[in-house]
């Protein structure tokens, strides 16, 4: 059998200064994989930097919208979503292909681990690889994959800002069975460099709780951004930044190719 194709999405704001060493990486170690770039609305020189090394499509600001448009700018019978601020292990490909040769895998992501050693970075990394591979829930930073059949089937990513990992891998698990790959996709510790990592990991928590209990993920978006320690002011009514709070189950339309 031919093995399937993969298309490489990257979705990219405000990253000039790392993108041209990331689409190196992936050129030399995945140089069989169409790449693509999203970009977000980025205000550095994000995009003309990488528009040098891999096409750039633009999408309204957004994880969700992102991801769906750079979805739909590829071709590969596999969707691979990679982040800029991560180093994929070059095994990571034949081993997706490996565990796709299964028809029954709709998808899966890598073993996540970071940049930074600490107990509580290791602490994080093992509770984040035992959660997707029990509970199938795969994070954006585990350089998530999919069959584009299965993607367009669910209608891509939720239009939402925030959780669109979370609530596409619950949904994606439902589809079939997910696989958690050996390869690592090694993410930056930046953010919990800024915020710290206890208090960033109990943030996260406190996000995916009030995400669980039907709060706005735009709203969460914006407290997201702020980071832990930093009060917003309320705001009454539903959010002006983008739909209401139900649209966090509302599938993408599946996308489209040119």
């Amino acid at each position: 059998m031919t093995a399937p194709t993969v298309s490489i999405v990257v979705p990219v704001l405000d990253e000039a200064e790392r993108i041209e060493a990331s689409l190196g990486r992936i050129s030399r170690d995945f140089g069989g994989c169409e790449v693509v770039v999203v970009d977000g609305g980025s205000t550095d020189d994000t995009v003309g930097r990488a528009a040098d090394l891999a096409p750039v499509v633009r999408s309204r600001p957004g994880r969700g919208p992102q991801l769906n448009a750079g979805a739909a700018a590829t071709h590969g019978d596999v969707i691979w979503f990679v982040h800029a601020d991560t180093v994929v292990d070059p095994d990571a490909l034949g081993q997706m292909l490996a565990a796709l040769a299964d028809p029954a895998i709709v998808g899966g992501g890598l073993s996540i681990r970071f940049d930074r050693r600490s107990a509580a970075l290791s602490y994080l990394a093992w509770a984040s690889n035992q959660r997707a591979r029990r509970l199938g829930q795969i994070f954006g930073d585990q350089a998530m994959f999919v069959r584009r059949s299965v993607f367009d089937r669910l209608g891509g990513f939720a239009d939402i800002p925030l959780m669109e990992d979370l609530e596409f891998s619950r949904r994606l698990r439902r589809a079939g069975p997910l696989v958690v790959l050996d390869a690592t996709s090694t993410a930056s510790a930046r953010r919990f460099e800024v915020h710290g990592t206890w208090p960033m990991i109990a943030f996260m928590q406190y996000l995916k709780l009030r995400y669980a209990a039907g709060a706005d993920p735009h709203r969460l978006a914006a407290r997201y951004r702020a980071g832990p320690g930093v009060r917003l002011p309320v705001i009454a009514g539903p959010s002006p930044s983008g739909p209401d709070p139900l649209s966090r189950v509302r599938p993408h339309p599946p996308a489209r190719r040119p």
